[in-house]
């Protein structure tokens, strides 16, 4: 979703640093600046990745924007928050830890919940192919990027 976003705004490719893959630039013409960050560590390490990021590059936490996937809303739903409860999302809690606040704007990414609560399974489902037509997650990338660039003033 973030590469989606960084190829509709034109930004360089992006290179390793920060334990992740960053590109920055303008959104386009006279467009807001932004940083594009996509984490290479596991999802339970993203704040090693987000967090010294964030520090060098000195931005206010309410402009750090996360985009995951989250169980708790049905597939194709996507929904923009400031801060909140992290629902037991290991991603969300490193990312937590990582900048030492919960008040970072999120994009909640609605992929469904399996109908098991066996961690295993769970696991499974968020870890596992989409069993959605391919087309139904492509339009569901799409209004994720969409949900992003009205959340960054594109």
């Amino acid at each position: 979703m973030t590469a989606l976003a960084a190829r509709r705004w034109g930004l360089p490719k992006a290179k390793k640093r920060y334990a992740g893959l960053y590109t920055d630039g303008r959104t386009g013409p006279g467009g807001p600046r932004v940083g594009v960050l996509l984490p290479q560590t596991y999802m339970n390490d993203s704040g090693k990745s987000v967090s010294p990021a964030r520090g060098e590059l000195g931005v206010d936490l309410d402009h750090v924007v996360v985009v995951h996937d989250e169980i708790d809303l049905p597939f194709g739903r996507v929904e923009a928050r400031l801060g909140g409860g992290l629902a037991g999302h290991n991603g969300l809690k490193a990312v937590k830890a990582g900048l030492g606040s919960p008040e970072f704007r999120r994009i909640r990414v609605g992929v469904g919940r399996p109908d098991s609560t066996d961690p295993e399974i769970v696991s499974a489902h968020v870890l596992g192919r989409f069993s959605e037509p391919k087309e139904e997650v492509r339009e569901l990338v799409e209004r994720a990027a969409d949900e992003l660039e009205r959340l960054v003033g594109v």
